[in-house]
C-alpha cells in the first residue's frame, strides 16, 4: 500500500521542527517564534507563507531562522516566504510547556511568571526573584550576571549543589 505524503504539509511539519540557532534543543516553534504557517501561493507555486515574531526586534539569529525554515521548504521542494512580525512583541508566554520542560532538562531555568503585553502601567516590584535550580531543584539560587552565553539568558550559580546555569529571562 502507498501512502501519499502532500509535500506542502510535510514542510510545514519541517517548519515547525527547524532547531533554535541558539539554543537548539529548543524549537523555534517551541518557542514561540513561529506565529504563523499557512499554505499560500508562492512565486506562482502552492508553497507556505510563515510568520514569526523574533524573541527580540534585534535579535542576531533572526537570519538563522529565517534560513532555517526557508531551507526545510526548500528540502521538500516547496517554496517557502517569511514574513517577520514585530508587533504584538514577542514574549516568553509564548513558548510552550514542551519548550519548557526542554530547557529544564538541558539545565537552562525556563522563565517564570508571565508578563502580559497590555496597555497600562507594567507593575514594579522590590521581589527578589526565586529560580529553581534545573540540575538539583533548590530555590536557593542567585543571579551571577544579568547577561549569560546569550541576551535572553542570565547566569545564575546554586547555592546547594553550587552549579552554574542559565536563565532563560522571562519577557
Amino acid at each position: 500500500m502507498t501512502v501519499l505524503v502532500d509535500p506542502v504539509q510535510e514542510a510545514a511539519r519541517a517548519v515547525r521542527a527547524v532547531p533554535d540557532p541558539e539554543i537548539p534543543v529548543l524549537t523555534i516553534d517551541d518557542l514561540g517564534v513561529i506565529r504563523e504557517v499557512e499554505t499560500a501561493q508562492v512565486r506562482g507555486r502552492p508553497g507556505l507563507r510563515v510568520t514569526i515574531t523574533p524573541t527580540y526586534s534585534g535579535c542576531p539569529a533572526l537570519q538563522a531562522m529565517v534560513d532555517g525554515v526557508v531551507e526545510a521548504g526548500t528540502r521538500r521542494d516547496v517554496p517557502v516566504e517569511v514574513v517577520t512580525r514585530l508587533s504584538p512583541a514577542w514574549t516568553t508566554a509564548w513558548m510552550s510547556e514542551q519548550g519548557r520542560e526542554k530547557l529544564r532538562r538541558f539545565g537552562i531555568a525556563p522563565p517564570t511568571g508571565e508578563r502580559a503585553h497590555r496597555d497600562g502601567p507594567v507593575p514594579v516590584g522590590l521581589q527578589l526573584r526565586q529560580v529553581a535550580c534545573p540540575r538539583c531543584g533548590s530555590r536557593d539560587t542567585e543571579e551571577v550576571a544579568r547577561f549569560g552565553s546569550t541576551a535572553c539568558k542570565a547566569l545564575r550559580r546554586c547555592r546547594a549543589c553550587r552549579e552554574p546555569f542559565d536563565e532563560f529571562k522571562t519577557i
